[in-house]
């Protein structure tokens, strides 16, 4: 067989594996997107019925679309309520630990000092800590500073279990920034918090966008937390108030009203997904890559 012939066959066998594996792939994705998104758009189906449409046909189109069960759902649930509680608790959270987790960064990432790599590897193994083991110490801690049952308890202890991840993913983003655009703000006047927040912080936007997201989604769907922390019914968040509207109802449970109020809960976090997916794509991918 010639050399020529041989490359030809190469090729096609390449290309007919090619074809083999663009295949299987595609039909994983289709496989996977069914899995994901017929449940989602059967929640929010439901949401708009009846409790005995709901029952007796639960795959079929609402005879009325019945906007009322998410009224129901806002007034009667108080979703209203621990949504608001949840927005002050996770934005607040987010601040905090995003401000908090970008200056330890920096700092570790870019001066050199005793104890830097002790203060780093002490943060990469808060990582591992289960947060279970640590409910028991946080309740007396917080109930001996006055802070079990309020948001500003829950605030801080969100934002001591997000501070090693946001410290360890902006590390490598602050390290590859170039010494140059340092020495040419300090140069040209800045001091280091000046250099800081005016120069080397929006050089990384891009990590910082993507771990924001991060920790708003771990932060939002936060269960174990609150339930252990936060018992003052005033003071619930979302996640408590689904739980404790689903198991209050019993056998007179409203579905229409119990689905509309888990709309609400997803809406926020899947926004923000949807509309900051390709800067989280594109953040770790930088990550990867440096």
């Amino acid at each position: 067989m010639s050399a020529i012939a041989a490359d030809r066959k190469l090729v096609r066998v390449t290309a007919s594996s090619d074809r083999r594996f663009a295949t299987i792939s595609h039909v994983l994705l289709v496989i996977w997107s069914v899995v994901v998104i017929v449940p989602m758009l059967w929640v929010l189906m439901s949401s708009f019925k009846s409790t005995g449409e709901i029952l007796s046909s639960p795959f079929s189109l609402p005879d009325q679309w019945r906007v009322e069960n998410y009224a129901n759902a806002w007034t009667d649930a108080n979703i209203g309520k621990y949504f608001l509680n949840s927005v002050i608790v996770v934005v607040s959270a987010l601040f905090l630990v995003m401000l908090l987790g970008a200056m330890c960064a920096y700092i570790l990432a870019r001066f050199q000092f005793p104890g830097r790599r002790l203060i780093y590897y002490t943060m990469l193994a808060g990582l591992t800590f289960p947060v279970f083991l640590a409910i028991v110490p946080l309740f007396f801690q917080l109930q001996n500073f006055g802070l079990l049952n309020t948001r500003l308890g829950l605030i801080l202890t969100y934002v001591a279990f997000a501070l090693p991840f946001t410290v360890f993913f902006l590390y490598s983003f602050f390290r590859s920034l170039p010494h140059d655009v340092y020495e040419a703000a300090l140069i040209d006047g800045a001091g280091d918090w000046r250099a800081f927040f005016q120069v080397m912080l929006p050089m990384a936007s891009p990590g910082m966008s993507a771990v924001a997201i991060f920790n708003f989604l771990g932060l939002w769907n936060q269960f174990l937390l609150p339930v252990a922390l936060n018992t003052d019914q005033d003071m619930w968040v979302l996640t408590q108030g689904m739980a404790a509207y689903a198991s209050s109802q019993v056998y007179d449970v409203d579905y229409g009203a119990l689905f509309a109020a888990i709309v609400v809960t997803v809406v926020p976090v899947l926004v923000v997904y949807v509309i900051f997916q390709r800067r989280i794509a594109g953040s770790v991918s930088q990550g990867t890559f440096r």
